[in-house]
């Protein structure tokens, strides 16, 4: 493998990046066209560059994150596009400093200082609230075979033959059918397909929703009019692609969860769990996510 870049695990505000714990921040995380190795702590990810596509394996070395072409021709144009691609699915240009001053008040999650708390995002937040939708209301197993068989079928293919996340336009020329029999979708296939089609129309700007001017209550309005977009999936995409943390993630693995953590003899209301974390204002959902994921690096993703 060569390398294409080596770039610094900082975030925006000077404070450490922990690169283990951002690419097992979140389950979407390991989704295709991503493939984690935990054991080995790298991110192989196959994206789209100018020639088509190509698959980078990421992991650390010295405190920077190495990028390694996997295969295929480089160049400078295409190590550019690689090089801020997995910067931005790293944040690194986000600033966490602040959230870092208040978790040292909380024994709780006073461990996050070292640098925990980053998402990884898709370069697209279209990418993620696909895969968000392929979340709800399923076992892991069959969201991991959906977003597969987007993945495998229409996918753009790298020298080596991994393939990239499908583009709108892909998945808005895929038919019913495909959506129902090769993705199995069930209810959510309409709900894609209109997606893709709302984006390529230009009805729909999700990418828009990166502007950090935008209210939150604005981008959750936005979200909530998503076909398949629910108060858990907004939440979700929030969290994880936007980085806008002060909504809860409560659905029914973080709820028994925070109760098992927590100590708690019975079921909590929800507005229960959200006062122990209303302290942290804009990053209470953060605060409440790494409460529930501090052993994933160790212990590795639920299944």
């Amino acid at each position: 493998m060569s390398v294409v870049a080596e770039l610094p695990l900082v975030g925006g505000g000077g404070e450490p990046v922990d690169f283990a714990r951002t690419i097992v921040s979140h389950g979407v995380a390991e989704l295709a066209p991503n493939r984690l190795d935990l054991e080995k702590r790298t991110l192989e990810t196959t994206r789209p560059v100018s020639e088509g596509a190509r698959t980078v394996r990421v992991s650390e070395r010295n405190g920077h994150a190495r990028i390694e072409l996997a295969g295929g021709r480089g160049g400078e144009r295409i190590a550019q596009t690689l090089r801020a691609t997995v910067a931005h699915m790293l944040r690194l240009d986000e600033d966490l400093s602040s959230f870092y001053v208040l978790t040292r008040e909380d024994p709780d999650l006073s461990w996050c200082d070292v640098g925990a708390g980053r998402m990884l995002r898709a370069p697209t937040v279209f990418e993620d609230v696909v895969k968000t939708i392929c979340t709800t209301n399923t076992a892991w197993s069959g969201t991991r075979k959906m977003t597969a068989a987007l993945v495998g079928n229409l996918g753009v293919e790298a020298p080596g033959g991994a393939r990239t996340f499908p583009t709108p336009e892909a998945m808005a020329e895929a038919d019913e059918a495909f959506y129902r029999d090769v993705v199995r979708a069930g209810y959510r296939g309409p709900y894609l397909r209109q997606l893709a089609n709302d984006v390529v129309a230009g009805a729909v700007d999700l990418e828009s929703l990166n502007d950090p001017e935008l209210p939150d209550e604005e981008v959750a309005a936005h979200l909530l009019a998503l076909p398949g977009v629910g108060p858990y999936a907004a939440a979700h995409v929030m969290l994880t692609s936007l980085g806008r943390y002060s909504r809860l993630v409560l659905d029914s693995w973080t709820r028994p969860t925070y109760q098992k953590l927590s100590g708690a003899r019975r079921a909590l209301k929800d507005a229960t769990i959200e006062r122990r974390f209303e302290r942290y204002g804009e990053y209470a959902g953060l605060a409440f996510w790494l409460y529930l994921t501090r052993g994933w690096v160790e212990d590795g993703l639920p299944v």
